[in-house]
């Protein structure tokens, strides 16, 4: 009740003739971009901070013996992954649906909360199981929907620094939750965790409460433009039908130049050049995945999760078996694969100025992590020299993820938008634009349930050095279908009359 008083006031009354406060600022494209990249840390970040609690607190707070903690640590690992595997898809169908994204934002904050509170509370094992998988919904709910209001905001110009921003608030809630955990449990204890958790959750409310989506902000920006008093009447009506000057987002339909005298003159097709828009549009999920592009690019962000979560689960042990180190040295020993995403927004604007240099720029990632993934072998021993080379080559690793990032996440709304302009109306009404996310959101769930099974299995039955072979060769070999596929198949001929002379790369 509170929220929806203080939405409320903050957005003003239904059916007002002001617009709500500050609504320019809260509805620009930095302040959007801002809160999702921090309801995307924020939710990852909780993820993480409990993964160091967890152990003890089941030990200690559920009861169950020691030699259970192990297997219920990784159950309920799992068990987040499951949830986020099983309601990605369902979460962006229906994202698609509502003609806001502003309400299931909310709905995910409201999953996250709960998911927090019953951790928190837990002293039962089946409260533990509750909030994890509410924990995993949430982060589908999040990671959908705020990549599809992105869309809407930015537009494809601005969507690879965008999605680098948020693939930098991913990767740094992914590894920045287990060290803050740790450090936090070990100083301050079980509640002191929670409390940084509540802290996160309390400022991420606002942010979502106060945020103005693009369309909901072109009503005021429309009533702006008509009730200007610098203005006449004729002024007035020729800026109002120009959607350029009104700077309308992407997401909202605004009939382009010309485009109203056309649909009065000549009457609207029954069908497309296809004969596909008088018939019920094909399903959507099915459309995407028939796509030879789509299908790369869930594979490469499958790749993305494996390579992640399977350091997530081994280096720690092996920190400690090689060097000794306690609970704070191996939540340190990620800052090195941590750093180099803040190179997610460089390698994103490099993506939209040279939008046909994606399929390098990703293949030549995966290429280059193969080199550092066999070097990891090298570190057997406890020496300085030995922890030099650890930390530089897991940053290398890192830089090679942070380009590989962007070019990933831009790739599913192209897709989408592509497909769109080929054959309007081919995902219905909604479109599928949160519903591509989802997608790419089930195979980052898939990666997260197979990475520590598979690194984990592979370190504990042939060593170190064969997991690093391992690594290395899933990612090589993902390189060549992202090389070929990313962006269209490479060899594909385009007719000429249909290169558009816009932007660096000629699309």
């Amino acid at each position: 009740m509170v929220a929806w008083k203080l939405g409320g006031l903050l957005s003003g009354p239904k059916g007002a003739t002001e617009p709500p406060i500050y609504f320019q600022r809260r509805s620009s494209d930095a302040f959007i971009i801002f809160v999702v990249v921090f309801a995307v840390f924020t939710d990852i970040l909780l993820y993480g901070l409990i993964v160091p609690v967890a152990p003890t607190a089941l030990h200690k707070r559920v009861g169950l013996s020691v030699d259970q903690e192990q297997t219920w640590t990784s159950i309920l690992l799992a068990l987040y992954g499951v949830a986020l595997l099983a309601t990605s898809p369902i979460s962006g169908y229906i994202a698609d649906r509502f003609e806001s994204r502003w309400w299931p934002f909310i709905a995910g904050l409201v999953a996250l909360a709960a998911s927090t509170a019953l951790l928190c509370v837990g002293t039962h094992l089946a409260l533990w199981i509750v909030g994890r998988l509410f924990q995993g919904a949430s982060t589908a709910v999040v990671w959908t929907v705020g990549a599809a209001l992105l869309v809407d905001t930015v537009g494809k110009e601005g969507l690879g620094q965008a999605m680098g921003y948020m693939g930098m608030g991913m990767t740094f809630g992914i590894m920045g939750g287990p060290l803050l955990g740790g450090v936090i449990y070990a100083r301050g204890g079980y509640y002191a965790v929670f409390g940084l958790a509540f802290a996160l959750i309390g400022v991420d409310i606002v942010l979502r409460l106060i945020m103005i989506e693009k369309k909901h902000a072109a009503k005021w920006i429309k009533q702006e433009t008509q009730d200007s008093p610098s203005l006449t009447p004729s002024q007035t009506t020729e800026k109002c039908s120009d959607p350029e000057d009104m700077t309308f987002p992407s997401g909202v339909n605004v009939p382009q130049n010309g485009a109203q005298s056309r649909a009065a003159d000549d009457p609207a097709p029954s069908e497309s050049p296809e004969g596909q828009t008088s018939k019920r549009p094909r399903s959507a999920v099915l459309t995407l995945l028939a796509s030879d592009r789509m299908i790369v690019t869930i594979w490469a962000y499958f790749i993305v999760s494996v390579i992640l979560t399977s350091f997530d689960s081994v280096l720690p042990l092996f920190v400690e078996d090689t060097f000794g180190w306690g609970q704070t040295g191996q939540g340190v020993i990620f800052i090195p694969l941590s750093v180099p995403h803040i190179t997610d927004p460089l390698f994103g604007i490099i993506n939209d100025k040279f939008v046909k240099a994606r399929r390098y720029m990703a293949a030549g990632a995966l290429f280059a992590s193969v080199p550092f993934m066999v070097l990891l072998r090298l570190v057997t021993h406890d020496s300085m020299g030995q922890k030099v080379l650890l930390c530089a080559l897991l940053a290398l690793v890192g830089l090679c993820v942070a380009s590989l990032m962007p070019p990933l996440l831009v790739e599913a709304s192209y897709i989408v938008q592509e497909k769109e302009e080929q054959t309007p109306n081919i995902f219905g009404k909604g479109g599928a634009m949160a519903l591509s996310y989802g997608i790419l959101n089930t195979a980052y769930a898939a990666g997260m349930i197979v990475g520590p099974f598979f690194a984990g299995f592979i370190r504990q039955s042939a060593g170190w050095a064969t997991m690093t072979w391992a690594l290395a060769l899933l990612t090589g070999v993902s390189g060549f279908p992202i090389l070929f596929f990313l962006g269209g198949f490479v060899f594909k001929k385009e007719p000429k009359s249909e290169a558009s002379p816009s932007g660096p790369s000629g699309e």
